[in-house]
């Protein structure tokens, strides 16, 4: 395994997938949907972290989310499954799909 040299915080990881920020953090927030080591937990202070991803992690993520908008139908039972935050699967899924 190759050593992990830098990381992307979770912030620019929405912005190169061009994707919904609360919505990435919602799906790495169970940290068993991407491999052991992939999701990173930057701490700012004793009482503030950020989440970062490694390279493999974002290749990864972005992976599962092309994977889970092949159709209108597994695109809503990705969010449903992933992001237990209903006002935000609610708010995901109202947005046109890609």
């Amino acid at each position: 395994m190759a050593t992990v040299t830098h990381v992307c915080t979770i912030d620019y990881v929405a912005k190169i997938l061009g994707e919904d920020r609360e919505l990435l953090e919602a799906i790495v927030s169970n940290d068993d949907n991407l491999t052991y080591g992939d999701i990173i937990s930057v701490y700012t202070s004793s009482e503030e972290a950020i989440t970062a991803l490694t390279d493999r992690g974002i290749e990864e993520l972005r992976d599962m989310l092309t994977a889970a908008r092949i159709t209108p139908e597994t695109w809503h039972e990705f969010l449903d499954d992933f992001v237990h935050d209903a006002d935000l699967v609610a708010r995901i899924k109202a947005q046109s799909p890609r």
